[in-house]
Order: structure tokens, then C-alpha cells, then sequence
């Protein structure tokens, strides 16, 4: 059993070891030793490929203005443990993730003795989540997101009030398939029988995969560009401006300061589950809610601009679909400066294709090397840029250190590329510009 905050995390991570067993057994088998905590819980279950994190935060920070308590269970965290289970935004204590490592740790040592084998990283943390919400500290609404694919992935144990698929792309293929409809097939597999589902999946060969989920499942499906739709949108200085039709009315002269089209997207998503919560949930969520809500949502390292003068971005374009969402949203607000980038990735990503829409827009591109498990090396990185100005380093700190000084008035830094490193690079990045 632990004592202090770090022997728990520190086991949490040792599961680490086991990778990626896709399935629901051992969870199953942990909720019943847990008195099933999450028949408990009222939820809404966020999958997708990229935007899962931004969605939960508007649909999060709309429900707080509302006057709801919110849970809500993220991955991966950005700067400590502790954000992955989360009460109204703030990080549950040290002592909530002691306690809770420790309700989970005997049954960790039992579950391994059996057939099943050992719970994953994953699988702990999500146990300690459900727990938490369950037993600890019942909220009124818990927000999950999904941790890779959805079918399979230990999240989907809970049956939710309201089922999102954000968008679908090709990343994890080596566990979902390699196409945009074996992908989707996994996606679809949070939609459970008669509860809705809201999707901004667009792809021809997987929207099919999903609208067939949901007639099988029994499941109301109310898709982007279909049963809603975004109009009059507007990039402006600080982030994005748009109005949304929906089946239930209009709504104008929305607010978001994330920056990026695909940011209106995922608040389109969350304006759309506000409404079936309004609709059929008995849910009490005034326009004015809304408006202030999405006009709040932040979610670090999200084209999140750390300084202005020189300009200097950080983005968790953490695949080829994060990639191009960050390459379009460049070109479109700097296409006047000369883009210089700091690049980290994981060696499990299609770095090719991801690489490529980089150095169409990169001036100068330096691929750094990470403390990461699965982390790509920067000499790798380096081989397959073709951009002229390129250059790898061993030392991330001293790289983006050396760029950032020698930046000139016509010139930006990003820095983008695996969520890990982003969250390791944002403070010292804060510390060099403050400086």
C-alpha cells in the first residue's frame, strides 16, 4: 500500500510495462469488485481521432456556467498526473490519487493471478476515475474520453447519457486498422443501444461505418454538415467566430479563443450535446451559458500562443490530421513571416506524411530527440525531412533556446509534435520568453 503521492504515480506508471491490451475483461472484473461505481454515473463518452480534449473542454465549461458540478477524465496530461481526473478543471488532490491507488492496487495484485492477467496503465487509471465519480465524489455530469479507439478501450464500461465521435483519421493503425472504415468500425463502438450520438466524422468510406453502428445500435445519430451545420464562420484575432443550425433553432455570433476551423468543430459538438441535454435530459442550460462557456474554453497546447513578441506557438499536432489542421491555420494567419519549427514525435506515428506537410511551410525545421519510451529519434526525424534549412538535436532545451533568441521581426517559432514533449517544453519555453 503507498503512503506518499509519489509511490503511487510511480506504480500507476510501472503498469506501463504491460502496453496495450485491448478489451473489457479485467475492467469488467474490477467494477464488480468495485460494486459496480460506474452504474453510478451519469456520463457523456468523447471518441475521435483528435479533438476529443478540446470538445470536452467546451462542453465542460458550459455546464459550469450552467451551475453543474463537471468530472472529467482526460489523457494524455499536459502538465501533472492529477489532470486526468479532474473536478470542474481542477486536478483531484495528491491525497484523492493516494487513496485511490490504494483501493486499486490489492485488487491489481488478485486480477494477476488470474487468467486475465495484470490491468494495464490505462486500465488502473481508469478504474481510479470511475471510482472516484462512483464512491468519492459523485458529480452531477462526468465527461470520459476515450483512450484509444473506443470498441475495446477500458472507458467504454460506462453507459452514457450521450455518445461524440469528433473525427476520424489514420493514427494508431498498428491496433485500429489502416483504413478510414476499420477505424471508424472501432470509433462506432462507444455508441451504445438507444443513446445518441453526435459525429463531425466526414470521410465517405466512414460515415457509412458510423450512421450502420447507430441503426444497429438503435441510437439517434446527429451528424455535422447533416442534422446540424456550421455557418458564417470567421477567423479573427483572438479565435473564431461562427453560427450553428441545429435541429432544435439557430444560434449567431458564437465566440471561441481557440484558433482553427477544426475548433469550431469541436464546439459545435459540444453546443449539440448541450441541446439533447436540454431536450431529454432535463438539463437547465440558458443561451447565456453557452455563449459564455465556449467564449472560456481554453485547453493548453492547442495552437496556444506563448508569447507576441516575436511570436511563438505551441501545438499538440501530434499526427498527420493534427498536422495539417496546424499547416492550414499557419498559412492562413502567418503568411507573411518566415515559420521556424521545433518538431518531437513518437516513433509509432506515420512521420512521413506528417513531415511533409511541415516543410512546405517550415523556413527552417530542427527535430529534437525527447525522454519518451516511444519516442522517435531526431536523427530519424532529420532523415526523411526534405526541407533545405533542417537540423536535428539531442538537446530540445538548447534548441529551442537558440531559436527563439535568433528569431528576427518577420520570423515565428512553433513548436509542435507529441503532446509528452509539449508538456515537458511549455515551461521551460515560459521561462526562456519571460526571461
Amino acid at each position: 500500500m503507498f503512503t506518499t503521492y509519489e509511490e503511487a504515480v510511480f506504480w500507476i506508471h510501472s503498469r506501463l510495462r504491460l502496453g496495450i491490451k485491448p478489451g473489457l475483461k479485467r475492467m469488467e472484473w474490477m467494477m464488480e469488485k468495485l460494486d459496480h461505481p460506474e452504474r453510478r454515473i451519469k456520463s457523456i463518452h468523447i471518441g475521435g481521432t483528435n479533438g476529443k480534449g478540446s470538445t470536452v473542454t467546451y462542453l465542460r465549461n458550459i455546464l459550469q456556467e450552467a451551475g453543474y458540478q463537471v468530472g472529467t477524465f482526460t489523457s494524455p496530461y499536459f502538465e501533472q498526473f492529477n489532470e486526468r481526473i479532474a473536478w470542474n478543471g481542477v486536478p483531484i488532490k495528491d491525497e484523492e490519487i493516494v487513496r485511490l491507488a490504494n483501493d486499486l492496487y490489492p485488487l491489481s495484485l488478485e486480477l494477476e493471478k488470474t487468467d486475465l492477467g495484470g490491468p494495464t496503465e490505462f486500465e488502473i487509471i481508469t478504474a481510479m476515475a470511475l471510482q472516484y465519480f462512483g464512491h468519492v465524489q459523485p458529480m452531477d455530469i462526468v465527461l470520459f474520453e476515450v483512450g484509444l479507439g473506443g470498441r475495446f478501450d477500458s472507458t467504454n464500461i460506462i453507459y452514457p447519457l450521450l455518445s461524440i465521435i469528433t473525427n476520424i483519421g489514420l493514427d494508431h493503425t498498428a491496433i485500429l486498422g489502416n483504413t478510414y472504415a476499420e477505424i471508424a468500425g472501432e470509433k462506432a463502438g462507444i455508441i451504445k443501444p438507444g443513446t445518441s450520438v453526435i459525429t463531425a466524422v466526414k470521410q465517405e468510406e466512414a460515415k457509412p461505418i458510423i450512421e450502420n453502428k447507430a441503426i444497429e445500435m438503435k441510437a439517434t445519430m446527429y451528424s455535422l454538415d447533416s442534422q446540424f451545420c456550421i455557418e458564417n464562420h470567421r477567423s479573427t484575432l483572438n479565435g473564431e467566430t461562427f453560427s450553428q443550425r441545429t435541429p432544435f433553432r439557430e444560434w449567431t455570433d458564437l465566440e471561441i479563443t481557440m484558433a482553427g476551423t477544426h475548433q469550431t468543430e469541436n464546439s459545435s459538438l459540444a453546443i449539440m450535446a448541450v441541446e439533447l441535454l436540454n431536450q431529454y435530459y432535463s438539463f437547465l442550460i440558458e443561451d447565456e451559458h453557452v455563449y459564455k462557456g465556449l467564449k472560456k474554453a481554453y485547453w493548453p497546447g492547442r495552437f496556444e500562443k506563448i508569447s507576441n513578441d516575436p511570436i511563438v506557438i505551441i501545438d499538440g499536432a501530434h499526427n498527420e490530421e493534427g498536422i495539417m489542421a496546424l499547416v492550414t491555420e499557419l498559412q492562413k494567419r502567418y503568411s507573411a513571416q518566415k515559420i521556424n519549427i521545433v518538431f518531437a514525435a513518437l516513433s509509432d506515428k506515420k512521420l512521413d506524411q506528417m513531415i511533409m506537410n511541415l516543410d512546405t511551410i517550415a523556413e527552417s525545421i530542427t527535430f529534437v530527440d525527447f525522454d519518451f519510451p516511444r519516442a522517435a529519434s531526431a536523427e530519424d526525424l532529420y532523415t526523411i525531412s526534405r526541407n533545405i534549412h533542417k537540423e536535428y538535436s539531442k538537446d530540445w532545451k538548447r534548441a529551442i533556446e537558440e531559436k527563439y533568441s535568433s528569431l528576427q521581426k518577420d520570423e515565428i517559432l512553433v513548436i509542435t509534435g507529441s503532446l509528452y514533449f509539449l508538456s515537458e517544453a511549455k515551461p521551460y519555453l515560459l521561462d526562456v520568453v519571460n526571461r
